[in-house]
């Protein structure tokens, strides 16, 4: 609605299969993904990919893959670095690349990224993006045969489309990525890694997707999870070891009370040192 009343043109989130009309804007439902075909639209509740339902990677694989160079991808102000996996396959696909001018953007993370692994073709002040993506709409794309497609953006576009059943999707994997010894963040399934170009891609049996550097964060996270939650149990085990001292005194049982309470002062320093990790 934000959008639709500052815009000339109409806007709304289209649902599955929709065709997709000229001088139409298109938002994203939150919490679907949002995919190009040919003629239509896919919205459906696939992985997330860098912890994104929607994810802008995602859109652009799927445009890449339907329009090639016919498409023109652009990056602006965001966290990390989420876009630069798809604006390197738009490229690979003959299509453009735009991103905003890092130096203004108020979280300039994506389009510096963007720019550190793709050969960007346009960066500019978001004033004048309108006036260009005018200009390089009117002008004509590459050749498309120049630009073919691989079989990395078959499977990926596949899985994000879920359009394979178990056995596929795991061949599929196997014949685009290398499984490492790590394991999911969101599922715990294992992981691929996909091809050796930066940044790093993984991807996991389910089809979540990351990049290193997200992937690294949600590394992160869990061992903070984890490490609360070490906590937790040795705190209840504390109280419990307390409580028990205590009835062993009623009961007169002073030396079965005192290794209740050694056991509960040992926990004690067990998670000091267990915070002091995490803080």
């Amino acid at each position: 609605k934000l959008l639709g009343d500052v815009s000339a043109l109409p806007v709304s989130s289209p649902v599955d299969h929709e065709t997709f009309l000229p001088g139409h804007i298109y938002v994203a439902a939150p919490d679907y993904q949002l995919l190009v075909n040919q003629t239509s639209v896919r919205v459906l509740r696939g992985p997330q990919e860098n912890r994104y339902r929607p994810s802008i990677d995602a859109l652009f694989r799927s445009a890449a893959r339907a329009h090639g160079s016919g498409v023109i991808g652009m990056v602006l102000t965001g966290y990390l670095d989420d876009g630069t996996v798809g604006l390197q396959t738009i490229k690979k696909r003959g299509g453009l690349t735009v991103v905003q001018d890092p130096t203004e953007a108020a979280y300039p993370s994506m389009p510096r990224t963007a720019l550190s692994y793709v050969k960007i073709d346009h960066t500019v002040p978001i004033v004048e993006a309108g006036a260009l993506l005018v200009r390089l709409v009117a002008e004509p794309a590459p050749a498309q045969e120049d630009f073919p497609t691989s079989p990395e953006l078959e499977i990926e576009s596949d899985i994000a489309e879920q359009l394979m059943n178990t056995q596929q999707f795991l061949e599929s994997v196997e014949q685009i990525g290398t499984r490492t010894t790590t394991t999911c963040p969101d599922c715990e399934g294992a992981i691929w890694q996909l091809g050796e170009e930066e940044p790093l891609k993984l991807r996991c049996h389910v089809g979540h997707s990351f990049t290193g550097e997200v992937f690294a964060r949600e590394q992160s996270r869990n061992v903070e999870r984890a490490l609360w939650s070490a906590i937790r149990i040795m705190e209840e085990k504390v109280t419990f070891s307390r409580q028990l001292a205590a009835r062993k005194r009623k009961e007169g049982l002073v030396p079965e009370a005192e290794a209740y309470e050694r056991e509960a002062e040992g926990l004690d320093e067990k998670i000091a040192a267990v915070r002091k990790l995490i803080l």
